[in-house]
């Protein structure tokens, strides 16, 4: 479909400022060289295929080219998602918010290149929302960005240490890392100094057999309490043994330090042991990565983020993204989508 738009240009009689018309349908105010446009539809569609699904903007523009006869450049592609990520900017902000104010959430990170420059995104994923940012860094200074500093909730993470700086948060550290790691020490340790990694995955998945015996009702919460203290006892005789192997005496360090945070989904009832929502929430990322390398610009990594942060928050809330994002372009002021908690 082509459509073709008259607008009205004048100048105000008093300040002399010169005006122009917009039609709803217009994603663009540029007239004379620009004023070929591709529609709203079209421009969602290269948002979902590049930010969404991971193709390259080279793959995104071969796609409306042979599917629908329309010729884009990658580098005009690049530009109208720009465009519309400066539209989402008020939703992303309000998607920081809302991670801000949940009682939980669930953080990740993995590298990322911005101009061939090795950068770190970082995402964080709440019951309602996710928020994606692209930094220079993967401390807690990059962390605090999202979360910041005051968090106060339940933070579920893999164990990477700046994480444990958010110093009012709840934490839980990531079980299926640490079974994961007792499994691969068993398989290349000798019979003798296996026998301590075994030891802390049977009481692990012990603790996961508790949470699943207590959500079905096997047992009472009173039942739950005790069985959760003669766990954590347990584990504390275990780390008070000696070890004569190097990786069982770095392991029972490792433990030693993370004690305090394994079995917090004991003690707050529905709380994830894992990290497996936020390691979902980065994978489309890690895909996209190996695809086509990441961005160019810092403008381009804003962009990112922006779009993929609220392309994910609208699955995650089982609402129509294509629809969403064609409303930001029919718009020439920046709105707030209805995916943020409590916004009209």
């Amino acid at each position: 479909m082509v459509r073709r738009f008259d607008i009205a240009v004048g100048r105000c009689r008093v300040c002399r400022r010169r005006v122009q018309g917009r039609h709803p349908l217009q994603t663009s105010d540029a007239v004379g060289v620009g004023a070929v446009q591709l529609g709203p539809e079209t421009l969602t569609l290269a948002a979902i295929l590049n930010k969404q699904m991971g193709l390259s903007l080279g793959h995104t523009r071969q796609v409306l080219s042979y599917g629908f006869g329309l010729e884009a450049s990658r580098g005009g592609l690049c530009r109208a998602l720009a465009r519309m990520a400066g539209r989402a900017e008020p939703t992303y902000a309000g998607l920081v918010e809302a991670a801000r104010q949940s009682p939980v959430n669930g953080m990740d990170e993995t590298g990322w290149k911005v101009g061939g420059r090795l950068q770190w995104l970082h995402v964080a994923v709440s019951g309602q929302v996710t928020v994606y940012a692209i930094l220079p860094g993967r401390g807690y200074a990059q962390a605090v960005t999202i979360l910041g500093a005051e968090y106060d909730g339940f933070l579920v993470h893999d164990g990477w240490a700046p994480y444990y700086w958010f110093q009012f948060a709840f934490h839980q550290s990531c079980l299926s890392h640490l079974l994961k790691r007792c499994r691969e020490m068993a398989q290349i340790a000798p019979p003798a100094a296996a026998a301590f990694p075994l030891a802390v995955r049977d009481l692990l998945q012990t603790s996961l057999e508790l949470r699943d015996r207590y959500a079905r009702g096997e047992i009472s919460e009173h039942g739950m309490r005790t069985a959760s203290g003669r766990l954590e006892a347990k584990l504390d005789g275990m780390l008070a043994v000696p070890y004569r192997d190097p990786a069982n005496q770095r392991r029972a360090r490792h433990l030693t330090h993370e004690q305090p945070w394994l079995f917090t989904f004991l003690h707050c009832f529905g709380l994830d042991a894992t990290n497996h929502a936020s390691e979902r929430a980065i994978r489309g990322m890690v895909i996209a990565r190996k695809v086509w390398g990441g961005n160019r610009t810092c403008e381009g990594a804003r962009t990112q983020q922006v779009l993929v942060s609220v392309l994910r928050t609208c699955w995650q809330q089982g609402k129509d993204a294509f629809e969403r994002m064609v409303s930001l372009l029919h718009t020439r002021r920046s709105m707030i989508l209805d995916i943020v908690p409590g916004a009209d």
